[in-house]
């Protein structure tokens, strides 16, 4: 038997990086920051997610930098050859399966607001 799940509650580190691809398919990334309480301060932990299809329009939509939101993955690494120095590199990352806005709606209208004021 084997088992990969990971549920993660966070608030979202920057704004989606959404990709459309000419075949249809839509990937975006996120960063999330969870918090990690420790005896002194709650230190956040960082995770890169990463979503696709529905899922990825759903968080190109409705998540901002500063979103409340929980999500249920499973954890896979990416392997890249270093361009530079040839070295080989990997980072984790979790693959989402189901993404959940949470917060109020008045924390993703202040979100929103927030973002439209920094674009300017």
């Amino acid at each position: 038997m084997s088992l990969n799940i990971v549920t993660l509650v966070g608030r979202v580190g920057g704004d989606p990086d959404v990709k459309y691809f000419e075949s249809g398919k839509v990937v975006c990334n996120l960063t999330l920051a969870v918090n990690r309480r420790t005896r002194r301060t709650d230190e956040p932990d960082w995770f890169n997610l990463e979503m696709w299809d529905k899922t990825a329009e759903i968080a190109a939509n409705y998540v901002r930098k500063g979103s409340l939101i929980g999500v249920k993955g499973s954890l896979k690494f990416d392997y890249w050859e270093d361009r530079a120095t040839g070295v080989q590199r990997s980072k984790p990352v979790i693959r989402v399966e189901q993404l959940e806005l949470l917060g109020s709606k008045r924390d993703n209208n202040e979100n929103m607001a927030q973002a439209s004021y920094e674009e300017f």
